[in-house]
C-alpha cells in the first residue's frame, strides 16, 4: 500500500476543477471563475506535481462560499473512490468510530493519478 487517504472530503487534493486544468480545456470563464473562487479562499493552490501541472485543494470554506463547488468537488470524488474501489485498486477500513482510511495499492497509484486526485500527506506518518 503506497498512501492512505482521509475521509474528509477537504482532506483530498485535486488537479481536476470543472473540466481540466489543461490550457487547451479550460475557457476564459472557467479561469475567471478559478480566480474567483481562489480570491475567496474556496480554493486554495497547493503547489505543483512532478509534472509542472498545479494542484488544488478545496478547503472548507467552500461549503459556505461556494456550495455549488463543494457539491462538485464531493461528487467527483465520490464517483472516482466508488470507481477504484470496484476495480480493487483500493482498500477501505474502518476503525472504532467508523472513519474510513482508504489505502491504495501499488496498481492503483497510475488510476489515482489520472484521475488527478492526490491525497493529503499524513503528518502522523501512518
Amino acid at each position: 500500500m503506497n498512501r492512505w487517504f482521509k475521509s474528509n472530503l477537504a482532506d483530498y487534493k485535486c488537479k481536476e476543477y470543472n473540466s481540466s486544468m489543461d490550457d487547451d480545456y479550460m475557457s476564459d470563464e472557467d479561469y475567471m471563475q478559478l480566480e474567483h473562487y481562489i480570491e475567496i479562499g474556496a480554493i486554495e493552490v497547493e503547489g505543483v506535481d512532478e509534472d509542472g501541472e498545479l494542484i488544488f485543494s478545496i478547503s472548507e470554506k467552500a461549503k459556505d462560499l461556494a456550495p455549488e463547488l463543494w457539491q462538485a468537488h464531493s461528487d467527483y470524488i465520490d464517483r472516482s473512490l466508488i470507481k477504484l474501489y470496484e476495480d480493487g485498486l483500493i482498500n477501505v477500513e474502518y476503525d472504532e468510530n467508523l472513519e474510513a482510511t482508504i489505502t491504495v495499492n501499488e496498481n492503483g497509484m497510475e488510476a489515482v493519478r489520472q484521475l488527478g486526485i492526490y491525497p493529503m500527506d499524513d503528518e502522523e506518518g501512518e
